[in-house]
């Protein structure tokens, strides 16, 4: 008799423990928050100021549910057209790296919803929106020539605008800039002629150095010329000539019997004979 009571006991134990564990499992009174993500709690679907941390913890069931939101760097790629200054089309590829503010998951899901509407309904209207307002105030050759300042202010005007949704913007990458082919072909043929005007500036200045540099050789020579006349004196030329004579006397003369350049007095050379 006794054994049958503890038989019944421990089946209705065993039973009650099934049905706890069935009940726990269906209801399930607690939930999971996972690394990189915070729960959004609701109780009969409205939304509470309360945010989950990552970790397990106790619910209520069929009063509350829990939603879970990624906090993570997300990074996502949008392509966008715009118009520069001086009316070029530019189509810009960007690279944003974003994530949701862990302290607003809740209002950013209860506004907005998960990462698929945050993206197409939030983030990618605001970057067309920042870019072609950025690109306006430049012309074409500006926004190659100045990406970095164009850069720099579409990452601060995309912070401003999407930290108002509880979005914080990580950084923007600039990754291409595409134009029109009738600009890309206007480019080249400005770049061409760019080469070909400072090749003919440097052509003309060489001329005109080359042109001075002769100047300067002339009047070198004009300025050696007069000062050679100035100091070349009769005596002087027939130094020069009896220095460079080499001793012969030329077979042609002229009528009067002369030698040229070289006044020889007869009686000096009768007195150098008697000498010898």
């Amino acid at each position: 008799m006794r054994t049958n009571l503890g038989n019944n006991f421990q089946f209705k134990f065993y039973l009650a423990g099934g049905i706890f564990l069935i009940l726990a499992i269906f209801f399930r009174p607690f939930t999971i928050v996972n690394a990189g993500q915070r729960g959004v709690i609701m109780k009969f679907g409205k939304v509470q100021d309360r945010v989950l941390d990552e970790g397990i913890h106790p619910i209520m069931p069929i009063v509350t549910s829990v939603r879970t939101l990624s906090v993570r760097v997300q990074q996502n790629s949008f392509q966008s057209d715009a118009a520069s200054k001086d009316l070029q089309k530019i189509t810009t590829e960007l690279a944003v790296n974003w994530h949701v503010d862990p302290l607003r998951v809740n209002k950013v899901f209860q506004q907005i919803g998960n990462q698929e509407q945050i993206i197409t309904g939030i983030i990618t209207p605001a970057i067309s929106e920042v870019l072609k307002a950025a690109t306006a105030k430049k012309t074409a050759e500006e926004i190659i020539t100045k990406r970095t300042e164009l850069k720099s202010e579409i990452d601060s005007n995309l912070k401003t605008r999407l930290s108002a949704y509880g979005l914080i913007v990580d950084d923007v990458s600039l990754v291409n800039f595409s134009f029109s082919p009738e600009f890309g072909k206007a480019i080249e043929s400005k770049q061409i002629a760019e080469q070909e005007a400072k090749q003919a500036e440097f052509i003309a200045q060489k001329a005109t150095q080359e042109a001075q540099a002769e100047i300067n050789r002339a009047k070198g020579q004009a300025e050696a010329q007069r000062l050679q006349r100035l100091t070349l004196t009769p005596e002087l030329l027939q130094k020069q000539a009896i220095e460079k004579w080499d001793g012969r006397f030329p077979t042609v003369m002229g009528g009067n019997g002369a030698v040229p350049l070289i006044n020889i007095n007869p009686d000096n050379l009768a007195s150098a004979d008697k000498k010898k």
